[in-house]
């Protein structure tokens, strides 16, 4: 059973390719686990603070994953897989700044 179908289309238009392999997530999410890991790699030789001004700059960061995917849902334009992976990357990374704010706030009402 192919458990990736629950966490994307993996459509193989909006997928990367090696060797005539399809990626197991399509570009987008690619790009959010690179941005995700390059973060976390980040995270363990820098640390800083996690404060409003962090929460507003990772909202920032998602946005151009979010208009990305709006514009290219609704047709104004179509997106390309190069796109979809910078997009993701940055929002990858905004993503878990965000989640981890998030639990720190949440453990410390706790």
């Amino acid at each position: 059973m192919n458990l990736t179908k629950f966490i994307c289309h993996r459509i193989p238009e909006r997928s990367f390719f090696i060797k005539g392999h399809q990626f197991p997530v399509c570009a987008r999410c690619t790009g959010f686990y690179t941005g995700l890991m390059i973060y976390l790699i980040y995270n363990l030789i820098y640390k800083h603070p996690y404060n409003i001004k962090l929460l507003i700059i990772s909202i920032i960061l998602m946005m151009p994953t979010t208009i990305d995917g709006i514009t290219q849902y609704f047709g104004p334009r179509e997106s390309t897989n190069k796109i979809r992976f910078i997009t993701g990357v940055i929002g990858g990374i905004g993503l878990i700044i965000f989640i981890k704010i998030i639990l720190r706030w949440i453990i410390n009402v706790l």
